[in-house]
């Protein structure tokens, strides 16, 4: 039976800075003050897990090795605290159950680490990462960072202004 809590985080725009079609590491910036965040988070007993459409993959953007330099890149800005990372590739007019707002990558996660949806967070930049949290029942937070501004009206839990004040209203709540 699943368990243990976790912060899934969207990774262009929420966790570094939004690059369309990121496929240069040197263009990766994390968000000012992520990786202490995500030490706090993980020393509070949180799992940390990216989950990330990536449909540059599937139309020629990006390629297999680009996106893993740029994740290597973000990784090493992040202290390495990332525990686990989730992408889809499906192109949006495609969608499988995996791409958001999708819940397939979240439900893989849970049964890959035991992780109790109900007990944990979804923080993104956009509609689709709040509609994904919610769906498969965990509590949201928009950052507006990234497409954020755009995206107020998605129905988040909360809203905050980038990734670490949401990790600060995460590590002020308890369920």
């Amino acid at each position: 039976m699943p368990d243990r809590p976790a912060v899934f985080f969207d990774r262009d725009g929420t966790l570094m800075h939004e690059v369309d079609y990121c496929n240069d590491p040197a263009t990766v910036r994390a968000i000012a003050g992520a990786a202490a965040g995500l030490a706090r988070l993980r020393e509070a007993g949180w799992m940390i897990v990216i989950v990330t459409n990536q449909s540059g993959l599937s139309s020629g953007k990006i390629s297999p090795s680009q996106y893993e330099a740029v994740h290597a890149e973000l990784a090493r800005q992040l202290d390495d605290l990332i525990d686990a990372v989730y992408f889809c590739p499906d192109p949006p007019a495609k969608p499988t159950h995996r791409r958001k707002p999708g819940t397939g990558m979240l439900d893989e996660a849970s049964r890959d680490h035991g992780i109790d949806l109900t007990r944990s967070w979804m923080v993104g930049d956009k509609d689709i990462d709040i509609v994904c949290g919610r769906n498969a029942g965990c509590r949201t937070i928009l950052v507006e960072t990234g497409y954020g501004k755009n995206h107020l009206s998605s129905g988040a839990d909360f809203i905050a202004p980038d990734v670490s004040a949401a990790m600060e209203i995460i590590l002020g709540r308890t369920f």
